[in-house]
């Protein structure tokens, strides 16, 4: 049980600023030495030693982006640190796990030369086998039950694709949001209105699994005008997620920086009520991972 509260630059050693916890055989634990049958000691199994080799494991499981977003992770968080020489540490440990990753995150940090492995007290084991079941993606859902769907609608939204999508999302066990330029709701292209729960300002696409897009062509004027429906769709897209959308929403695309021939199979056309049922069973992959090389820089 902690006493106090350490402070410092740190809590481990070893360390690089000479401060921080120390081994003290007078304070710390000591073990009541019973005679049994022998000594009675704390004793770690060989494989305590061996640092890398469940890490390796782990990382060569992954697909391919998901290994993207390891390195990205790891650039990040090392991006925050101020001290180039454990940043260069680091890297070094990422050696023993697996030299590409340890390249790609030392390419991305701006690391002048790449260090020498870390010292490791065994070997990395080269003989575990990939696991796919410890990779998310591979042993994902496949459906979207107890995902949710951003809708984006405007006046004339046409109410048979809104009903049928409703009704779809219910039946797979999703939520839905509707977003709508005015957070009062818009009035429907049957003339029934449709209440909102955000506004377009407010309702970032960030916050759904997906994003159906069922504006009116009326209404697509003043919806380009407005630069958080631009961003709307340009985070949906980047973010690799599924996008629904009617004729009269292209446009949209375009203003987000989309050409129309980057739109790929996570890009769906719901041109009448009979398409949302398609839609609905793509929502099931929750991502489209091979459009992430086309949208990021590593």
């Amino acid at each position: 049980m902690a006493m106090r509260n350490p402070v410092g630059h740190v809590n481990y050693q070893p360390n690089s600023f000479g401060e921080g916890p120390r081994e003290s055989p007078e304070r710390g634990f000591t073990p009541f030495a019973e005679v049994e049958q022998g000594a009675k000691r704390r004793l770690r199994a060989e494989s305590f030693a061996d640092h890398y080799s469940q890490a390796r494991q782990f990382f060569i499981s992954q697909t391919r982006g998901e290994q993207h977003h390891i390195a990205a992770a790891l650039t990040f968080e090392l991006s925050k640190v101020k001290t180039p020489v454990i940043r260069e540490r680091m890297v070094s440990h990422l050696l023993n796990i697996d030299e590409t990753l340890a390249n790609k995150v030392g390419e991305a940090l701006g690391l002048k030369a790449m260090p020498k492995p870390a010292d490791a007290a065994v070997p990395t084991r080269q003989d575990l086998e990939a696991a796919p079941s410890l990779s998310i993606v591979e042993k994902g859902p496949q459906r979207f039950e107890g995902r949710k769907l951003g809708i984006l609608v405007t006046d004339g939204t046409d109410a048979a694709i809104l009903k049928a999508l409703k009704a779809a999302l219910d039946k797979e066990g999703a939520t839905f949001e509707i977003i709508a330029p005015k957070v009062g709701g818009a009035k429907a292209g049957d003339g029934s209105w449709i209440e909102a729960d955000q506004m377009i300002d407010g309702g970032p696409s960030v916050l759904y699994d997906a994003v159906a897009l069922l504006p009116a062509a009326a209404a697509m004027v003043d919806l380009l005008q407005e630069s958080t429906a631009r961003d709307f769709v340009a985070d949906a897209f980047a973010h690799c997620k599924f996008i629904g959308y009617v004729e009269a929403a292209v446009p949209l695309f375009a203003k987000a920086g989309i050409a129309a021939d980057d739109l790929d199979e996570g890009c769906v056309p719901v041109s009448t009520a009979k398409d949302v049922s398609g839609f609905i069973r793509e929502l099931g992959k929750l991502r489209l991972w091979s459009r992430e090389p086309n949208v990021k820089m590593r």
